[in-house]
């Protein structure tokens, strides 16, 4: 007797499959495919994350136990666990990487008018990495240590409904602030960094393009004070300065002025230093964007709590990339 779609064939009827097939046929996906085509890979590790399985045999268990099911949930034959590990290996990540940032968009969109509990219209994005173990004789190619290996994935969150715009995934060795050579500048946005971003020379680029940054200021950098401006020590706030870099080398990497303020939070007592190129938001604000970056660590946590990326089905960087 027919029940009706199963859960997992409902979920998929979500998808922008026209889009799908078109990225794939960009990429020549399914050329000389003749079993388990993307879109099924794509439902078979979609399968995995939403049933928490924990390898290929695993995956091949579950949905053999389902085969007279198969067939309405977008499959066209038994999932082999050789041929889903040959396909992770071989098929293009970038096929899925562009899939997901379609669906990224469609989603920041749902959430485009929330609130940031801040009287601010701009599109604010946290900017932070994390980092993913792995074992060094299994994954060689994820350089990190010499006694283990690693990839890093390099995340820029919008702020408003906590999504992720940009995701970049390295070997552990890559440096944080070498990300921002590749990262999309959006005209107007504000980028909340912690100081393993501050290099001169790429937040004058930034700064060239539109963009806003809120960073935190390392305690060797030299600087002068040009002008002073009226706080509220009552909500924290020590000083807020207009400054420029001192020495040949750094004023030549960010020849502009810089907007210096430094805060000591009440709760904890700490003393910060916070440094943007924005000189029209009150200090306050711009303490509290620099507090909104904490979200990005709650999005890493959930994301390594809740998502199968502690366990890999394969041991190439196409494999690992494609789960990511």
């Amino acid at each position: 007797m027919h029940t009706g779609k199963t859960l997992f064939a409902q979920l998929m009827d979500f998808l922008p499959w026209k889009t799908f097939h078109r990225i794939v046929d960009r990429h020549d996906g399914n050329d000389r495919v003749r079993a388990l085509s993307c879109a099924e890979q794509f439902r078979a590790m979609a399968f995995a994350q939403l049933t928490y399985r924990e390898s290929l045999r695993d995956i091949e268990v579950c949905l053999d136990a389902q085969a007279s099911k198969l067939y309405h949930m977008g499959f066209r034959s038994p999932v082999r666990r050789s041929t889903l590990a040959d396909a992770n290996e071989q098929r293009d990540w970038r096929i899925y990487a562009t899939f997901a940032g379609h669906l990224i968009k469609q989603a920041r969109s749902l959430y485009a008018q929330d609130s940031l509990d801040l009287d601010l219209a701009n599109v604010v994005y946290a900017l932070d990495s994390t980092t993913i173990d792995l074992c060094l004789s299994l994954f060689p190619w994820a350089s990190f240590r010499s006694t283990k290996a690693a990839v890093k994935m390099h995340t820029l969150l919008d702020l408003r409904g906590s999504i992720p715009s940009f995701i970049h995934i390295s070997d552990g060795k890559m440096g944080d602030v070498r990300v921002l050579d590749i990262l999309p500048t959006e005209p107007g946005a504000f980028y909340v960094m912690d100081r393993g971003y501050l290099d001169f020379a790429r937040l004058y680029a930034m700064h060239q393009a539109g963009a806003f940054f809120v960073t935190r200021a390392k305690s060797n950098f030299v600087w002068r004070r040009l002008y002073s401006a009226a706080i509220d020590r009552s909500a924290g706030l020590v000083c807020d300065h207009t400054i420029v870099l001192e020495g040949h080398a750094s004023r030549k990497r960010y020849p502009e002025k810089f907007r210096r303020i430094k805060f000591n939070d009440p709760e904890t007592g700490k003393t910060f230093v916070f440094l943007t190129n924005n000189f029209t938001l009150p200090a306050s604000t711009i303490c509290a964007l620099y507090k909104m970056r904490w979200q990005v660590e709650l999005f890493f946590k959930w994301t390594k709590q809740h998502l199968r990326i502690k366990r890999f089905f394969g041991t190439t960087e196409n494999a690992v990339k494609t789960q990511i």
